[in-house]
């Protein structure tokens, strides 16, 4: 059996089964083959062509000319209902454009879902950093700026059990450190912004903001991820903080008079 295949005695319920093969698709696999799905999801082949056919039939699937499986719109136009995706994003747009127009950089939107960090979001710059990133990618909280800006605000509880949680690395830079991923956390609060070099990939830097709800809390984040040997943080502040707070405005948060 190969390293993403899913053992077969895993997946027992009819919806486990089914969200089994939803879940077969990812970034890196947006297009399977049955046998692909299969083996995947950790189903036999009859039972994974039963399911595919029931979902293509649906509209959750689509099988184009070569007999590929991708995801289909029907899904699309459910997810479109949650109030932290395409709801959260139409509002957003606006201030994110601004952001781009202020900086000309990569601009990010994101929301919280468990341990990571997932994007809502993304206006590229033409000239901008290269990054790993793209709309429904997920990332750890600690390894990004936009995760630092909501892992800081966050429940306490929260907090302490992701920091006592094992830290994954993907640059020599990443915090993986508990103390000092603690450190930042408090920074993060102190400053009202997040500022993430090198964590991911050696050549970038984003400088992030926590965008409240309406009660307060922090619902998602704003960033804008700059060449790391370009970068200049304190100019980058104050434009995303004031993306950040236009955003949770219009959500409906009324930051309180000092």
């Amino acid at each position: 059996m190969t390293a993403d295949a899913v053992p077969p005695r895993a997946v027992r319920s009819a919806p486990d089964r089914l969200l089994a093969v939803l879940a077969a698709f990812d970034h890196a696999h947006p297009a399977l083959c049955l046998s692909d799905i299969s083996r995947r999801a950790g189903l036999s082949l009859t039972t994974a062509h039963r399911l595919v056919g029931a979902l293509t039939e649906w509209g959750a699937l689509e099988r184009d000319a070569a007999g590929t499986y991708h995801v289909g719109l029907r899904l699309w136009e459910i997810a479109a209902l949650a109030p932290r995706g395409l709801a959260l994003r139409q509002l957003a747009i606006p201030y994110l454009e601004d952001l781009y127009e202020a900086t000309h950089e990569n601009v990010a939107l994101a929301v919280r879902d468990g341990s990571e960090v997932v994007y809502i979001e993304w206006i590229s710059g033409r000239s901008a950093v290269g990054v790993r990133i793209q709309v429904g990618a997920r990332w750890p909280l600690h390894a990004t700026g936009v995760g630092l800006a909501l892992l800081a605000h966050a429940e306490p509880e929260f907090q302490a059990e992701y920091c006592a949680g094992q830290l994954a690395a993907f640059t020599q830079h990443t915090i993986t450190d508990p103390a000092r991923l603690r450190r930042a956390l408090a920074e993060v609060r102190r400053t009202g912004c997040a500022v993430s070099s090198r964590q991911v990939t050696m050549d970038a830097l984003s400088v992030a903001a926590p965008v409240r709800g309406p009660g307060g809390s922090a619902v998602a984040a704003v960033s804008v991820v700059v060449p790391q040997r370009q970068a200049q943080t304190p100019a980058l502040i104050p434009a995303v903080r004031l993306a950040a707070l236009g955003i949770s405005r219009a959500l409906g948060w009324q930051p309180e008079p000092r």
